[in-house]
């Protein structure tokens, strides 16, 4: 792996949790507690390998529709989560933040992630961002309500003024996008930001989504040539050689 060519921002989509348990004849729960087995061995290796970013589609809006009785053992799970890792992050100095429409979380929950925000906001070694509660349409929404209320003109709205306003206004936009379980769609998921992004979709439901996996999906990222609207190098000689 060439570590010049390594993504800086790896986002992903952590899909087929519920699946993983039905096929399998287990309670949803379990799935959602393999779950975050993965998701520790995915953050460490992301440690490791030196990626700066990375940010985990933990819990959509849309995902408040789900039944009462999974959506709060999700919500006690993320807290238990947190509490387990909150010396690890401390320890690694990884900075943990949480972006997404806080209203509808459970206020120990709140507390907890505003705690561990506040504990590690200096931290650099690795950035671990949450989509918790959250959509990038209510997210463009709620961007929008801060332009009207910090009164800006017309020309002042810019592409870099409405990434300010953005939940993700001091991270990068990310390199490389996975999503697991065999769809391939963003689901709403950081789409201002996903213009450029690289796409790497696996049928793999994510508790069996392994570091291995995850290392395949930066190696495939690192031999595609990302353009940016531009044209490659190479065919620029081949136009000046004429």
């Amino acid at each position: 792996m060439q570590k010049r060519m390594l993504p800086r921002h790896i986002a992903i989509i952590m899909d087929g949790n519920g699946r993983w348990a039905e096929i399998r004849g287990l309670p949803r729960l379990e799935g959602h507690r393999r779950g975050v087995i993965r998701v520790r061995e995915i953050v460490e290796t992301a440690y490791r390998i030196g990626i700066e970013f990375l940010t985990l589609y933990t819990f959509s809006i849309e995902n408040w529709q789900r039944p009462y009785e999974e959506i709060a053992v999700i919500m006690r799970l993320l807290e238990e989560t947190l509490e387990e890792e909150r010396d690890t992050f401390i320890k690694r100095e990884i900075r943990f933040k949480v972006i997404g429409n806080r209203e509808k979380l459970p206020d120990k929950l709140k507390e907890l992630i505003e705690q561990i925000e506040h504990n590690t906001k200096n931290y650099k070694k690795l950035t671990l961002q949450c989509a918790l509660s959250y959509s990038s349409r209510d997210e463009l929404v709620r961007a929008i309500r801060k332009a009207i209320i910090f009164n800006l003109k017309p020309n002042e709205i810019s592409e870099e003024m409405i990434s300010y306003l953005l939940d993700t206004a001091d991270i990068p936009d990310p390199d490389l996008i996975i999503r697991t379980s065999g769809e391939q769609r963003l689901s709403n998921f950081l789409l201002w930001q996903s213009a450029y992004a690289e796409l790497y979709f696996t049928s793999t439901l994510w508790p069996d989504f392994t570091k291995e996996e995850f290392l395949e999906s930066i190696y495939e990222y690192q031999t595609r040539e990302r353009r940016f609207g531009n044209i490659p190098d190479r065919t620029l000689k081949c136009i000046f050689s004429v």
